[in-house]
């Protein structure tokens, strides 16, 4: 799935953060949710999955674009 396929709902290009680099939440054309953030390796998850340590800001970010 291509970037441009995914509705960004978080990243505004402000502060020191890249558009590219920032912490961000995507949604998918299903309704399902893709999570960019830094790499975190605090426990081993199951084989074809991948952790990654968002701040709570963005999350808060996501749910005010999505009107919850």
């Amino acid at each position: 799935m291509a970037r441009e396929e995914l509705t960004r709902l978080t990243g505004n290009g402000n502060g020191t953060c890249g558009k590219d680099d920032y912490p961000n939440v995507y949604r998918t054309a299903s309704g399902s949710f893709v999570v960019q953030g830094d790499v975190t390796n605090i426990f081993q998850p199951p084989q074809g999955e991948g952790l990654v340590e968002i701040p709570e800001s963005v999350l808060r970010e996501a749910v005010r674009a999505l009107g919850w």
